[in-house]
């Protein structure tokens, strides 16, 4: 094993990050060291980069970021017994504390302690990763890896689309971003009747249209009300999965919801915003949910039965895949707008890859 590792580090309470040799990660006796074979880049880590101001409120330089990941097992705590060296692993990277109330009543998802590995302790963009053992998760070897490092966003979709019914079903999407792009797939896949896909981007719009929405509206330009509720018969959609967190995207979603439809958020909002309880929840009936996360760790079973049962076609999504030591690159990609998942190789892109 090596002493020192590659690795992304934010190393100040500035905008950037550099790349740096470090210490490889000493693992305690209930801790697994995992050999990243590749790294998923999500829009939190664009933010710790930019170091906006959830950044500063949030982030503790010297970091590590990177919570999106999938390797090989290359050593185990001496009290470590669930999984052993050459696993192939990712990793549920919320740890929760185990104690509070929440996780003692089955909602470690929303724990009230929870620390966050490649937010609030190192994380994966590094050769090596250290992982408690509770929050690893085994990887079917049948399953790619490139869909395994992506599985924490994916997670996130699988939680949201099954929060309710979905089964014949009509759903819109809003906000066709990685997570809502995934969404397309697992509704498709659990047999939603109808999906909208609403995005302002055209880029994400494409890949919306490539993930088989039936129908992809620009809420720009496009008279979104008046297409839903033609083709739901002036119903409005059962479902509304909001993914922008943007404040005309969330009352437009109330808008075409059904009378008695469910709405599960999991976009947030930059700041307060105003909703007109009224006639969007009270009076219409609504089922409305917070979605935070993955449900520890349910969902990590229903994600890992779709794809065993290759239900999902995570592929356009997936639009650019970059060597670690590019990864001032890869932001400037992400902040382009053009691209929706990238994925990092800290030991250069596979061939054929």
């Amino acid at each position: 094993m090596p002493e020192t590792m590659l690795a992304v580090v934010k190393p100040e309470a500035a905008p950037g990050a550099e790349l740096r040799q470090v210490p490889v990660p000493q693992i305690g006796p209930d801790d697994v060291l995992v050999k990243v074979k590749v790294a998923s880049v999500c829009g939190t880590d664009l933010h710790i980069y930019n170091w906006d101001q959830w950044a500063q409120n949030r982030i503790k330089p010297p970091l590590i970021p990177g919570h999106e990941f999938c390797g090989d097992v290359v050593a185990i705590g001496k009290n470590v017994t669930t999984v052993k060296e050459g696993d192939f692993v990712s990793a549920e990277m919320h740890v929760a504390c185990g104690k509070c109330y929440q996780c003692r009543t089955g909602e470690g998802h929303i724990c009230q302690h929870v620390k966050i590995i490649g937010v609030d302790a190192d994380g994966a963009f590094a050769e090596y990763v250290k992982i408690p053992e509770s929050n690893i998760w085994k990887i079917d070897p049948a399953i790619p890896a490139d869909y395994a490092s992506v599985l924490d966003p994916l997670g996130n979709a699988v939680h949201t689309v099954l929060a309710g019914e979905i089964a014949a079903k009509t759903v819109a999407i809003i906000g066709c971003g990685p997570i809502g792009l995934f969404a397309i797939a697992v509704a498709r896949a659990c047999g939603a009747s109808g999906v909208f896909a609403l995005e302002t981007n055209d880029h994400r719009r494409k890949l919306a249209k490539e993930m088989k929405a039936d129908y992809v509206l620009d809420p720009t330009h496009d008279n979104v009300y008046e297409k839903v509720m033609q083709v739901t018969e002036g119903t409005g959609v059962d479902v509304v999965l909001e993914m922008s967190g943007h404040p005309d995207a969330i009352r437009l979603g109330f808008k075409i919801l059904r009378l008695g439809g469910r709405a599960s958020l999991l976009g947030i909002p930059s700041k307060p915003m105003e909703l007109n309880l009224a006639d969007d929840i009270i009076f219409k009936g609504a089922i409305v949910q917070g979605i935070n996360g993955r449900l520890m760790y349910k969902t990590w079973y229903q994600m890992n039965a779709l794809l065993k049962a290759h239900k999902l076609d995570l592929d356009p999504v997936i639009t650019d895949r970059m060597a670690m030591t590019d990864f001032n690159k890869c932001m400037d990609r992400l902040k382009s707008g053009e691209a929706s998942k990238i994925l990092l190789y800290p030991n250069g892109i596979p061939a054929g890859s």
